[in-house]
């Protein structure tokens, strides 16, 4: 995966979670969306989560079990620390999503910009093994990349930016006739410094075996 642990430990370190480019007080895209997909009580997982506050949201509202996976042990502390005793039943997974091999599967996978630092094709295959796998049958899968006129890099990391069309040919390419898209749109983010970046968000079905 682009930018190894150490990578990552370090912008976190670095920086106050609400000083990243990423940082959003209230995810409200992707809470619109899990909230119209998932159940309290069905197994969640957010891919790539760093410091989100996405997580304070869902137990919020009620949603759980709940897993968060980062490759950064300090974005993970940053949230546990955050969270206090309200974390304590949380699944934090430690993990390059690309080696990760899943022990369970969810009803719904979130990921907001972790595919879109995969520049290489086999960290992208990877990456759409562990989602097949961790997916259970009829599941949703979120997945929010950098859309085509978003920015070329992040955290000083290249990335692969898509729009909905590119990134569902390349799920059906990696995993042919898995993933049904069945909703996708156009996201404008403001940083915490007023810079604008474009996103897509796509949704997934995982098709029944």
């Amino acid at each position: 995966m682009t930018g190894g642990q150490d990578h990552w430990n370090t912008v976190y370190g670095a920086r106050a979670e609400d000083e990243l480019t990423w940082f959003e007080a209230t995810p409200s895209v992707s809470l619109e969306y899990i909230s119209a997909h998932l159940q309290p009580g069905e197994a969640f997982i957010d891919i790539g989560a760093g410091a989100s506050r996405l997580v304070d949201a869902l137990i919020e509202k009620g949603f759980g079990p709940l897993s968060v996976l980062d490759h950064s042990a300090a974005a993970l502390a940053v949230s546990q620390l955050r969270l206090g005793q309200r974390g304590d039943h949380i699944d934090w997974i430690e993990a390059d999503i690309t080696d990760w091999q899943p022990d369970q599967t969810y009803a719904l996978w979130h990921d907001r910009a972790v595919f879109h630092f995969l520049t290489d094709a086999n960290d992208r295959a990877a990456y759409v093994g562990a989602l097949s796998k961790a997916l259970r049958p009829g599941g949703i899968a979120i997945i929010a990349t950098f859309a085509q006129d978003g920015p070329e890099k992040c955290s000083g990391l290249p990335v692969v930016r898509y729009d909905a069309q590119d990134l569902a040919q390349e799920l059906e390419r990696l995993c042919p006739g898995g993933f049904k898209v069945i909703e996708a749109r156009r996201h404008m983010h403001i940083t915490p410094k007023g810079n604008h970046q474009s996103f897509q968000y796509s949704v997934f079905r995982k098709v029944a075996a």
